[in-house]
């Protein structure tokens, strides 16, 4: 990371939200659903599969945690009535999975009983340390009831090879992704705390027990050297391209996903909307110092 751009992550909290918002267009679908759904068109049109997810976490409220769920029925229902070809992420702490277990899944069980009603499937995005164990445990009970529930598992935890033994043989479809969140470093594998790349082994090991078990999983990375090794170890295994997918965000990386799909490969874009937009935005910038320096040179006149 440049100096430059170093300095301007730092700065993010100043950035006025007007220009913020202006560069999100490109992440974030809209503020709306109908917005959501007019994106999620175009990529369909383009040969893409999609997920939807309604931005917000950490609900501070069970109200709050109602209003996630019942967000997230009107998505189902959209998504059925207008045909388009998406499923639906969500955060299980927007469903008060840190206030009252037994109520967010009460909640996440309404959503997947209408899921399951129109033939879609819903992924629970794994969230910070403090969720982890709560969500592998929520996502099993959850299975138990409905078979089309999905979970995403961090590459770079240490603990994420047992989370594995427990759910490969539930035949389970996972998501595999390296992970987002400053987590301690005894939670880390070795190296992954200032080294992404430190991670691709553990990832890769991930995606080939999936492979070796017959279970479907979603890769869930923007890293191209990843991405080759991907490929070529479905190559060496015949793993059929049915058996897995590629998972990009919205805006990031395109030519590569391009790319993907022009070689014969599912491609999902993950496709956030809604009201929370700002600091999902302020997220992304941090996670790419370089589009942070480019918007601080768009201020500075640079």
């Amino acid at each position: 990371m440049s100096f430059f751009n170093a300095m301007a992550v730092r700065a993010i909290p100043w950035i006025p939200r007007a220009l913020v918002r202006k560069i999100s267009r490109r992440y974030i679908a809209g503020a709306t659903l109908d917005e959501a759904l007019a994106r999620v068109r175009l990529l369909n049109t383009n040969g893409f599969i999609a997920t939807l997810d309604v931005l917000g976490e950490a609900a501070s409220s069970l109200a709050q945690a109602r209003r996630a769920t019942d967000d997230s029925l009107q998505v189902l229902e959209a998504v059925h009535a207008s045909g388009v070809r998406s499923t639906l992420s969500v955060k299980p702490s927007a469903f008060g999975l840190l206030l009252d277990v037994e109520r967010c899944q009460a909640l996440l069980d309404e959503v997947l009983s209408t899921a399951g009603r129109l033939g879609n499937a819903v992924c629970l995005d794994m969230e910070d340390a403090t969720c982890t164990q709560r969500e592998i445990d929520l996502f099993l009970a959850l299975k138990l009831r409905h078979p089309h529930v999905e979970l995403a598992l961090q590459a770079y935890l240490r603990r994420t090879p047992g989370d594995l033994d427990r759910l490969l043989p539930t035949g389970s479809s996972v998501r595999i992704c390296k992970g987002i969140y400053r987590e301690a470093p005894e939670h880390l594998v070795d190296g992954s705390d200032d080294d992404r790349a430190a991670i691709n082994p553990h990832f890769l090991a991930h995606v080939a027990r999936c492979f070796t078990a017959g279970v479907f999983v979603a890769v869930a990375t923007h890293d191209t050297v990843l991405i080759d090794q991907v490929i070529a170890l479905a190559r060496k295994t015949d793993t059929d391209p049915s058996a897995f997918e590629f998972q990009m965000l919205l805006g990031v990386c395109e030519p590569l996903r391009d790319s993907l799909r022009q070689q014969g490969f599912a491609v999902r874009i993950y496709v956030p909307f809604g009201a929370a937009w700002y600091g999902y935005s302020t997220r992304r910038l941090r996670e790419n110092p370089r589009i942070a320096g480019y918007v601080a040179r768009a201020l500075l006149g640079l």
